[in-house]
């Protein structure tokens, strides 16, 4: 049937002259100071903005957004956790666990979170997957399903203990993209000040200065340094419902960097709806008419310029003649909604058929045997 019935109704919604997808871009009045960064929207995952954001470099404690997770997805955040001596002797930062010492899965994570404990790390690793080795291969196995090309773990924590331990900006805006999709992890991240009670009572303030001090709308994320990495950092900001992401790398003034990208980014652009949920008003054949529907919503970020320049069209199957309507069943689905800007295609909505109910006809000898049934009273009553 497919190849008889042409795609031939197609109805564009919005047409005007076309505009570059980054027309906006010459309105930044800034610099980024560091060598690689992106910023994306946090539902779309659109790029804003770019700046070698697939270039493989050390990425230091941002890092530990990837042990965060995978603790938190390993439903062992209310157990306790031994502290081995290769925790305890951990380099670099720490909450100053000792050898032997119980403390519980969801106060190592807060620990990691909040103070960049190296040594709250491998006490995760250990504990999550078996031993350090065993974390690594999850940690990349985790990478993978995500799309994180331009990205190998080593170790839990980002010190550079090894030569091939890097990802991309990139790929951290994706990691973070998933990790705020988690409640627990939003909660962890946006905490400013975190009690940990157990043997030893622990007090912890956020490091990441744009949630504590710097910037209002931030919503949390991870710092990092390392002499060789240098500054790193992913952050999250939210304003009027839009949500954001930014990630830099080897960034000499990344406070800087994300707020700037932040307030450009609320500036310039806005979330709308494109496709709303739901029967498709604008069809006016006969057949289709308030029988097609999208099953969701469709939401991306576009600058004014942009909306001005937006196409939306609407493709659907040929419909039945006259003869064929009581015994056509369309296709499922019926058609899609793509949207388009400068051509390029941002998004694309399958749209569904709801078909009529259809009365079921009664033969002669039903309806002769109803009536007649009900002329001698002895119609059957349910």
């Amino acid at each position: 049937m497919g190849k008889k019935i042409a795609l031939i109704i197609i109805v564009t919604l919005l047409i005007s002259p076309l505009l570059p997808m980054q027309a906006n871009a010459e309105q930044r009045n800034f610099s980024v100071s560091a060598q690689a960064a992106v910023l994306i929207e946090q539902e779309s995952g659109r790029v804003l903005y770019g700046k070698n954001e697939n270039t493989p470099l050390r990425i230091a404690s941002i890092t530990k957004i990837m042990t965060a997770i995978l603790a938190i997805e390993s439903g062992k955040m209310d157990e306790k956790v031994q502290v081995s001596t290769k925790a305890e002797g951990t380099e670099g930062s720490s909450i100053y666990l000792r050898a032997g010492e119980k403390i519980k899965l969801e106060d190592l994570v807060y620990g990691l979170m909040l103070r960049s404990g190296n040594d709250s790390a491998v006490a995760i690793a250990e504990h999550v997957g078996g031993s350090l080795e065993g974390f690594v291969y999850m940690m990349n196995e985790k990478a993978e399903q995500l799309g994180m090309v331009n990205s190998l773990f080593q170790n839990p924590h980002g010190l550079d203990d090894h030569e091939d331990h890097y990802s991309s900006a990139y790929d951290m805006a994706l990691l973070a993209q998933y990790a705020m999709g988690n409640e627990v992890y939003r909660e962890i991240s946006s905490a400013k000040n975190y009690r940990a009670e157990g043997e030893q009572v622990r007090v912890w303030r956020n490091k990441n200065r744009l949630l504590t001090e710097l910037y209002q709308y931030s919503t949390g994320g991870k710092t990092g340094y390392t002499k060789r990495a240098k500054r790193t950092l992913v952050s999250t900001a939210s304003k009027d419902d839009e949500n954001l992401i930014a990630v830099t790398l080897n960034a000499p003034s990344d406070w800087h960097d994300h707020m700037n990208l932040f307030n450009w980014a609320f500036d310039t652009y806005s979330t709308e709806v494109l496709v709303e949920e739901g029967t498709i008003q604008e069809i006016e054949d006969e057949f289709y008419k308030g029988r097609v529907y999208a099953p969701y919503s469709f939401e991306y970020p576009l600058s004014e310029l942009e909306q001005e320049a937006l196409q939306k069209e609407i493709t659907l199957y040929r419909p039945p003649t006259d003869e064929r309507k009581e015994s056509y069943n369309p296709p499922q689905p019926v058609g899609k909604v793509e949207l388009t800007v400068d051509k390029k295609m941002i998004g694309q909505v399958p749209l569904l058929y709801d078909p009529p109910e259809i009365e079921e006809k009664q033969g002669f000898w039903s309806r002769f045997l109803d009536i007649f049934s009900f002329t001698i009273g002895v119609r059957s009553i349910d």
